[in-house]
């Protein structure tokens, strides 16, 4: 019986202990998610202590427009409509103002729904318990308005690994590295040919590789057309002569035109003026003629040895002037917003470490190649010492400028990309974190994402463990719209839109709609109509602002001329393509929208230096910029390198009388009792000579100063090497 009683009694103690078991276990779940108890009290107490929080407001469309004061959205014209309080606290703190303490709703809290604490899958209209035998545990309606927010308990956040990042705001600078291939430059190859037919009785260049210079004689040829074509010219001379001593005018006419007409058959077969000066002069006819090279550069090509039979229009040489070259680099379609004309590149070669080459960008090939899907960028470098050669590989470095003076930025790590959509996890404030949809611009050198939308700068942003918030909100946009039949679109909550599903039993008050807007921008050019853009701003096409309304017709933006792609010359103004006279880079188009990005601080005074033909005869020749002679062709040089510079420079201000700030040149000048040689490196203008050879410092040949453009400064420097004997006029040898 004893036992009995015994057993009783220990049954009951057991049953007690569990009853008290789970009546402590429902306590602290219900402490755990309730809110805080703490004293009404306390509470009003610390609001009238601390003071109120400041409203921020925002666009429903455009979360990352934020003002202080009420208004309308710059981009759209909603209406701006007061910030929640918890995202409103994370900017203020992140502006370094003070804020108030949360205090806790007085107002009764309405539960939206009951939930399992170990499955959040299953949920309930009322308390119960799960199926695991614990107590449902309530969800209130503050926690999911606004949107999808996340609630995670700290211990459950750590356990994620959840870290955050601030999105902050800065230029967007993109790097871009690529390979590249040095070519040679297509503008400055030509080929040797003759005009008629003849054969080569002597050979100047008799190897491939070799450098010539423009003027330089190449082969000896003989040609009956050319030896008839001398006949006629001194023919119709000795006319002239004849016509003039008999003094008869109308013989002397015919007699000119002939002459003219001889002379204009030999320049057209390409013998140079000055051989037909000493024709002239000798009355003597060569049996062969000079041909000479029009190019300086190398021998890429030789197809002639001495006693060939060379036909008419066939190649003789190839010459490529090797003083600039093209570097060919590729580039993905992705990086072509951050590249434009004009903008350096470096460049580099693996058998020379330690330099680095500057260049500019020169042309955008307007195709793409299919195998490889990349764009082709021209570049320009010059190539002193011909170290590149063409057909070697290098690569290309790209800095470029700055796409957007402030943009907003997020790091890369942030963004989950899911198809149509790419989100990103803020978090509102310890323990809650919103789901934002981005739109995004470019993807920056520094692996971050230009955002043109859906944050602003101070907002923390999660770049770990988003991926199980990720899951968390879809289960919790699947809980919503279980408990809420009628709603079918779900992208509004991912999004974060300010407004929030609710169940049919729970009334809430009705909002007006939001007024429709137009989703899509266009260009007011018609023929960039074709294009919708997702965000309002500048046509990348012609810079005119896009609208979000019908098109109208407006003036395109137009070429205003083309200039050098080097900054400091861009006063070079041309309204035709072509090569920069000062360096020979090909000229790059400026748009009236970009004129201010290409302008160069205004020269108060004309050029002091002027330029002419080094030939006497065409003294009529003169320019403010270096050149080729519009009759001979030859190179234009300084008015102060040559005896009849003088009277070029009166002739220049008697053409332009509305320049008369042009210092003329010194009166005493005399004429050179010699020729002068320098070397075509602009570079070892201080070597100089009084007879033709080869430069000691690079090994290239000599050539006369009045055939470059620094040959002023390389006569300058024998002159002072060299003083005048007053005695005999004549430069004194040291």
């Amino acid at each position: 019986m004893s036992n009995k009683v015994f057993l009783s009694n220990y049954v009951t103690i057991l049953l007690v202990g569990l009853i008290m078991g789970l009546a402590f276990g429902y306590w602290a779940a219900v402490s755990l998610y309730a809110p805080s108890s703490a004293p009404a009290e306390l509470h009003e107490h610390s609001d009238a202590a601390a003071p109120a929080q400041k409203t921020l407001y925002t666009c429903g469309m455009h979360p990352e427009v934020i003002s202080d004061e009420p208004g309308t959205c710059p981009k759209c014209g909603m209406k701006l409509t007061p910030m929640d309080p918890d995202r409103a606290r994370t900017i203020l703190e992140a502006r370094g103002e003070k804020v108030a303490s949360t205090a806790a709703d007085n107002k009764e809290r309405k539960i939206l729904y009951w939930r399992a604490p170990m499955d959040p899958s299953y949920v309930s209209d009322k308390p119960g318990k799960s199926p695991m035998g614990m107590d449902l545990v309530p969800v209130y309606e503050d926690q999911v308005k606004g949107g999808p927010t996340i609630t995670i308990d700290p211990v459950t956040e750590q356990d994620m690994g959840v870290r955050y990042d601030v999105v902050r705001s800065g230029p967007v600078v993109k790097t871009i590295r690529t390979v590249a291939n040095v070519q040679y430059d297509e503008n400055s190859l030509g080929t040797v040919t003759t005009k008629v037919d003849g054969w080569v009785e002597k050979l100047y260049v008799q190897e491939t590789g070799t450098q010539v210079h423009k003027g330089d004689p190449l082969f000896e040829f003989y040609s009956p057309q050319l030896y008839s074509a001398q006949e006629e010219y001194l023919v119709a001379l000795s006319d002239l002569e004849k016509a003039r001593q008999r003094n008869a005018p109308e013989s002397v006419n015919m007699a000119q035109q002939r002459l003219t007409s001889a002379e204009s058959r030999l320049l057209y077969f390409d013998i140079a003026q000055d051989r037909i000066d000493r024709l002239k002069a000798e009355k003597k006819i060569s049996k062969t003629m000079t041909i000479r090279s029009q190019l300086t550069g190398i021998v890429t090509d030789k197809n002639i040895v001495e006693g060939d039979f060379l036909k008419s229009a066939m190649p003789a040489y190839k010459i490529a002037d090797l003083s600039s070259v093209w570097v060919i680099g590729k580039v993905y379609e992705s990086d072509l917003p951050a590249i434009h004309l004009g903008q350096e590149a470096h460049m580099t070669l693996d058998y020379l470490p330690g330099r680095t080459y500057r260049g500019r960008v020169t042309y955008l090939y307007p195709y793409l190649e299919k195998g490889t899907r990349e764009i082709s960028v021209r570049m320009e470098f010059h190539n002193p010492g011909y170290d590149l050669k063409p057909g070697m590989y290098a690569t290309i470095e790209i800095n470029s400028d700055e796409l957007s003076r402030e943009a907003v930025l997020v790091p890369d790590m942030a963004v989950i990309f899911t198809g149509e959509r790419r989100l990103a996890y803020v978090m509102r404030e310890p323990g809650k974190f919103e789901p934002r949809r981005l739109d995004l611009g470019v993807r920056t050198g520094t692996r971050e994402w230009e955002v043109l939308s859906g944050v602003a700068p101070g907002e923390k942003v999660v770049v770990s463990g988003q991926f199980l918030l990720d899951s968390e909100a879809r289960l919790r946009e699947a809980t919503l719209k279980m408990l809420n039949p009628g709603m079918t679109d779900s992208r509004d909550v991912i999004s974060g839109s300010s407004s929030h599903v609710h169940s049919a039993s729970m009334p809430m008050e009705a909002t007006p709609p939001a007024p429709v807007l137009n989703d899509k921008f266009v260009c007011p050019m018609p023929s960039h109509a074709g294009i919708l853009y997702d965000h309002p701003g500048d046509c990348p096409l012609c810079g005119m602002k896009l609208v979000p309304v019908q098109p109208w017709n407006l003036e395109q933006s137009t070429i205003e001329y083309y200039t050098c792609p080097m900054p400091e010359h861009y006063d070079v103004h041309e309204d035709h393509p072509g090569k920069c006279p000062r360096c020979g880079m090909t000229l790059i188009p400026v748009t009236s929208d970009e004129v201010s990005r290409f302008q160069k601080a205004p020269q108060d005074q004309v050029p002091m230096t002027l330029y002419t033909c080094p030939m006497p005869a065409h003294v009529d020749v003169a320019s403010d910029r270096p050149g080729d002679c519009p009759k001979c062709g030859m190179k234009l040089v300084p008015t102060s390198s040559v005896p009849h510079g003088q009277e070029a420079e009166r002739l220049w201000r008697e053409a332009h009388p509305s320049k008369p700030e042009i210092e003329p040149a010194t009166a005493e000048r005399q004429a050179p009792a010699e020729v002068l040689y320098t070397c075509p490196m602009p570079s070892d203008a201080d070597v100089v000579s009084d007879r033709p050879g080869d430069c000691p410092k690079c090994g290239m040949k000599l050539v006369p100063t009045s055939s470059v453009d620094h040959g002023a400064q390389a006569e300058a420097i024998w002159k002072a090497s060299h003083p005048v004997d007053s005695a005999t006029g004549a430069h004194a040898h040291p």
